[in-house]
C-alpha cells in the first residue's frame, strides 16, 4: 500500500540529500548546505512576519508604556476603511534572494548552473519583497474626530476596533506625535 504525502530522505557519500515521495517517480536532490540555507531563510522570513510592528489602537510598544500621553475628546465624523501597507526591510529582499540563488543553482549545468542561479536569485529578491510586503500588511481605518477643544484631526489605525460617526471617543497623543483613537 503507498501511503500518500510521504517523503523519503536518503543521504550519500557526496552530502547531498534525496527526496523522493511515495506516490510518485518524482524527486528532486538538494545539498546538505543547501538544504540548511533554504531552512535559514524560512526562519528569517518567519521573524519577519513576527516582528511585523502594530499599528492598533489597543497595542503600546515597550517604549509607550508608563509615559504620559494628552488626552482629549472628541466626536466621530467619518470613518474610513484603508489599507495601512507591510514592512519593506532588506529582510525579505535577502531571504527571498538566497531561496531563489539555491533553487536556480539547483538548474542546469555548467555556465547555465552560473546564469539560473543569478536568475533566480534575482527573482527570488523581488518576489521575497513583495512576500514580505503582502504578509505585514494591515486592514487599517481612518477615523476623522471633530474634538472638543474645535479642531478636528485624522488619525489612522489598525482596525482591531469597531468606530461609528456619532461617537464620543479619547485621542491619546503622545510625547512624539504618535496618535491613537480610543473608546
Amino acid at each position: 500500500m503507498e501511503a500518500e504525502g510521504r517523503f523519503l530522505y536518503t543521504i550519500n557519500q557526496e552530502d547531498t540529500m534525496k527526496i523522493q515521495t511515495f506516490n510518485s517517480h518524482n524527486s528532486f536532490i538538494l545539498s546538505i548546505k543547501q538544504t540548511i540555507s533554504i531552512l535559514g531563510v524560512l526562519v528569517v522570513v518567519g521573524l519577519i512576519v513576527s516582528c511585523a510592528a502594530s499599528h492598533s489602537g489597543s497595542v503600546y510598544s515597550r517604549d509607550q508604556a508608563r509615559q504620559s500621553q494628552t488626552v482629549v475628546t472628541g466626536v466621530v465624523t467619518h470613518v474610513r476603511s484603508v489599507l495601512i501597507e507591510g514592512t519593506k526591510t532588506p529582510a525579505g529582499v535577502v531571504a527571498g534572494g538566497a531561496i531563489g540563488g539555491v533553487a536556480g543553482s539547483a538548474v542546469g549545468g555548467g555556465t547555465g548552473k552560473g546564469l539560473m542561479t543569478v536568475v533566480g536569485a534575482l527573482a527570488g529578491s523581488m518576489a521575497g519583497a513583495a512576500v514580505e510586503e503582502g504578509l505585514t500588511r494591515k486592514a487599517g481605518l481612518e477615523i476623522t474626530v471633530n474634538l472638543d477643544n474645535g479642531k478636528t484631526i485624522a488619525v489612522v489605525q489598525e482596525a482591531d476596533e469597531a468606530f461609528n460617526v456619532g461617537e464620543q471617543v479619547r485621542v491619546l497623543t503622545t510625547p512624539d506625535g504618535a496618535a491613537r483613537v480610543t473608546h
